[in-house]
């Protein structure tokens, strides 16, 4: 997450509750396989910490995730690269899922924001076999961490008409430490009430939390395109991201199996609305 300020105080409008969903808790759109906390949990046994080897260990995930070599490209701009996997759907119209793979200097990086790439991957995994309408655009994204340099250019990068047929995008950054939140000073106002709304149908612990920091989503909403940032932070972020307490033993496992789900079922709400819904 590129923070503001390096200091600030984060309220939590929802108790930090964790439970295992039942399987009946899932999105409207038949899947292959639903990931399990423990699934996750161990992605995180090896978290790649020089931010050097980030992209091709993001690239590995995915294809341990399944993606073919056709879907799965590195798109690059002027000075930073996104990897980029295309699930195409049966229409024009986009959904744009993205986490940054980079990190700071300090730390490992596990919470903020190898969770976030994990998370990316194992949804690309729960629906790369399932018919979508729309299509789906999975992005890790570069230097975030610099000032939002890999998603500001993918989202520079599309003309007046293209940014037409991008329906929303869908941030995940920084899981871990709480249940799933958004982070409501990088988000519209309607996917805001959206990811709301799934969260109390799917009966996952929720909260809104806004903190002195930007995201990724921050670029689209730029462009006019519907965005919002998903994380899972508590009050004790301050003394862990950015720092040398970024490790992957602080990560709850089914902290980010929660926002997992939250965002399956966010994506499944999104293709079954029309595109403009949430502008």
């Amino acid at each position: 997450m590129n923070f503001l300020l390096q200091r600030t105080f984060i309220v939590l409008l929802a108790p930090f509750i964790l439970c295992v969903l039942p399987t009946s808790a899932v999105s409207q759109h038949r899947v292959a396989k639903l990931s399990t906390p423990d699934d996750l949990k161990a992605e995180f046994a090896s978290v790649p910490c020089d931010d050097k080897d980030r992209l091709n260990a993001a690239k590995a995930l995915f294809e341990k995730a399944g993606a073919p070599a056709t879907s799965l490209s590195v798109e690059k701009y002027k000075n930073v690269e996104n990897l980029v996997i295309t699930k195409a759907g049966t229409s024009r119209e986009k959904i744009v899922i993205g986490a940054h793979y980079d990190k700071v200097a300090d730390g490992c990086g596990a919470i903020d924001n190898w969770t976030g790439i994990v998370t990316l991957a194992h949804l690309y995994a729960s629906v790369k076999d399932t018919a979508f309408e729309k299509t789906l655009i999975f992005v890790a994204f570069g230097k975030e961490e610099k000032g939002l340099i890999g998603s500001r250019a993918m989202a520079e990068s599309l003309s007046k008409e293209e940014v037409g047929e991008y329906c929303a995008m869908i941030n995940m950054d920084s899981f871990g430490l709480s249940g799933p939140q958004v982070l409501d000073n990088a988000s519209s106002k309607k996917l805001r009430d959206l990811v709301e709304e799934m969260a109390k149908e799917t009966k996952i612990p929720f909260g809104h939390a806004s903190v002195a920091a930007d995201s990724d989503s921050s670029s689209f909403l730029k462009k006019n395109i519907p965005a919002v940032t998903i994380h899972g932070l508590n009050n004790d972020w301050p003394k862990i991201l950015h720092g040398r307490q970024d490790q992957a033993g602080r990560i709850n496992a089914v902290s980010v199996y929660l926002g997992y789900r939250l965002t399956l079922a966010v994506m499944s709400r999104l293709d079954s609305t029309v595109c403009n819904a949430y502008r």
